[in-house]
């Protein structure tokens, strides 16, 4: 074989493995881990085996990882963000004194020593040989001894103290509902290293990025706990809860809890002697676990809330890819809701709308951002607003209820309170940096909705259905960069996308057209913004005869297809010339008198003043 036919053949193969990005590659991270819980003081001694592949194509000299529990200490990087930033999250802070002169004290603060977190490293080795590090907040930095040249693998152990804080956010003990152990962020976690080199960003509350791996995880512990946790439990038999009859092996009063996963990014459990567990079957799809509490008051809506969650792994799996796991668990825990690799720990005392609806929205996490890695510390509005697309559109189908061309205007409306208010920021700001919560909120969970639903708009409703399946076909188990979704959209739909992600994301620019005026000859259109967008010009005439104007802007360098809303059955669409960005003005020519112009009947284009988009004679 010559080499240019090896290099070819080896590119497309590149390019089927690991989809659109040339020279793609991510590292990898196998978890081998020993827990031995005391129960008393709520701490743990860890002993972990972790085996590093470095699949870069420069060589390592340090390896990082995240100590979360460093973070809830006073003085702390997290601790100092609360009481400097304008809104802090309310579940972080104690809030004193009056409306105009508020007082605003850290939880983190007031912890006591025995409730405060951290992790201790007693002891890192790597392939035996004892290394140095350095902590520094929530960051530990570990010199290799052997450096790690390109696609090698080494074997890391290392041993930790740690002590599990009040708590404060999403991971502690003792909840507000009474749970003993919400396990999340709890064991020294590998940082992630890309081609945008290491990420070493200090813990202030904001979520995360890792690199795939498996766990196996042994955790000993007081033998009347039950638990809920990632991965699939290899020992039900020998613990409490999962099987009748089964008869607990302990040791010295303590249970061992075995759990394994592959490929995941991130390990959670909890805890709880109260806790019961059921089990739901997915046909064709994974084992369902749900792991609450013993309580009268929660009893009936956890219940009514299993057979909808089973529909929703049967919705995700048609519109969104197969689900890849064997099981997932819901349990009752932490301080809200929050996704993990195969897990979501949320809180149970919830009416079965926000219970059903929180448990859509930690589910949709398992596709968007654990099977689709994305950095959550720069692309949070990736993983919360994908994620909340696809949980609001499910609830829409499993609950029988109006689905509209715009599947979810509340979340337009959200958006346009954000642009209006004066303290908007671009979404492609680092998570942690946002000058308010508020900001960060919408523009995670409202303003990325928004981005999906208007891109439907751009490419068409067919197409997006079609970008979501050829997106899981070429990112699973990756971590795939705004970019790569935009090249598969383009792909997809054979219509240019830089500008609209550039000007979506980047800027906080708003989109601004209005019907100027119409006689007999021509509609005049204006763009009073300084966003460009393709319009769908919706024109009633005197006669009762419709028209669909379809204006493409220039540099989409193509048209979307013929949608199929019932508003445009039987209207006819015609194409005209594109609207240059450049222009402000564009003039559509009529040949019948015009009884009414609506710019987008279907309120996908999120134009921040839809008072112009409407004329009526």
């Amino acid at each position: 074989m010559n080499k240019i036919s090896f290099l070819l053949i080896f590119t497309l193969f590149c390019a089927n493995l690991f989809g659109q990005r040339a020279g793609y590659w991510q590292q990898a991270v196998d978890y081998k881990m020993d827990i031995n819980v005391d129960e008393i003081k709520f701490q743990y001694d860890g002993k972990m085996t972790l085996k590093y592949t470095n699949n870069a194509p420069e060589t390592l000299k340090k390896v990082y990882f995240h100590l979360y529990y460093n973070a809830f200490q006073p003085g702390s990087a997290m601790d100092h963000r609360l009481v400097n930033i304008a809104d802090p999250d309310g579940r972080m802070v104690i809030k004193s004194g009056t409306k105009e002169n508020p007082i605003i004290q850290s939880k983190i603060a007031q912890l006591k020593q025995e409730d405060q977190g951290f992790h201790q490293i007693k002891s890192i080795k790597q392939n035996g040989k004892t290394l140095k590090y350095k902590v520094s907040g929530t960051i530990l930095e570990v010199e290799l001894a052997e450096a790690m040249a390109p696609n090698t693998t080494t074997i890391l152990d290392m041993e930790w103290l740690a002590q599990i804080p009040q708590i404060i956010r999403r991971g502690g003990k003792n909840t507000t509902e009474g749970v003993d152990f919400s396990m999340t962020q709890w064991y020294p976690k590998m940082a992630h290293y890309d081609e945008f080199g290491w990420h070493l960003d200090e813990y202030i509350g904001r979520e995360f990025i890792a690199p795939f791996g498996d766990f196996d995880v042994k955790i000993h512990i007081q033998k009347d706990y039950v638990i809920g946790s990632s991965g699939k439990l290899q020992n039900p038999t020998e613990v409490k809860g999962y099987l009748s009859g089964a008869k607990i092996k302990e040791t010295k009063g303590k249970a061992t809890w075995h759990f394994f996963a592959k490929q995941i990014h991130d390990f959670a459990w909890a805890a709880d002697k109260d806790f019961i567990v059921s089990k739901q079957q997915v046909p064709n799809g994974p084992e369902l676990y749900f792991v609450r509490q013993n309580d009268d008051s929660i009893a009936k809506n956890w219940a009514d809330a299993e057979i909808p969650t089973v529909k929703f792994f049967q919705y995700m799996d048609t519109h969104f890819g197969e689900y890849p796991w064997d099981t997932y668990t819901v349990v009752q825990g932490g301080d809200g809701g929050m996704e993990y690799g195969t897990v979501t720990l949320i809180t149970g005392k919830r009416n079965f709308e926000s219970l059903v609806g929180v448990i859509f929205h930690e589910v949709a996490h398992a596709w968007y951002q654990h099977l689709f890695g994305f950095n959550e510390t720069v692309d949070e509005w990736m993983d919360e607003g994908f994620g909340s697309y696809a949980e609001h559109i499910a609830y829409l189908e499993i609950f029988n209820k109006p689905i509209e061309s715009n599947p979810n205007w509340g979340a337009y409306e959200g958006y346009f309170d954000l642009a209006k208010s004066g303290v908007e920021e671009p979404m492609s700001l680092l998570a942690d940096y946002y000058n308010y919560n508020y900001a960060y909120g919408v523009q995670a969970y409202v303003k990325g909705q928004v981005y999906l639903i208007q891109l439907e708009y751009i490419i068409g409703k067919d197409n997006l259905k079609k970008v979501f399946h050829e997106f899981y076909k070429q990112w699973k188990f990756k971590h795939p960069t705004p970019n790569d979704f935009k090249r598969v959209a383009e792909e997809v739909s054979g219509i240019n996308l830089k500008w609209y992600q550039n000007l979506f994301v980047n800027t906080t620019r708003v989109i601004n057209y209005g019907v100027k005026a119409v006689n007999n000859k021509e509609i005049h259109l204006e763009n009073m913004s300084n966003f460009n967008m393709p319009i769908d010009l919706y024109v009633e005439y005197a006669d009762g005869s419709k028209e669909l104007f379809y204006i493409p802007a220039l540099e989409m360098r193509g048209e979307k297809p013929v949608e199929n809303f019932d508003l445009y059955k039987g209207v006819k669409r015609t194409v005209v010339e594109p609207w240059k960005w450049t222009t402000p003005d564009y003039k559509v020519s009529v040949n019948k008198e015009v009884k009414r112009v609506i710019i987008d009947p279907t309120k996908r284009l999120a134009d921040i003043d839809y008072s112009n988009n409407t004329y009526v004679k």
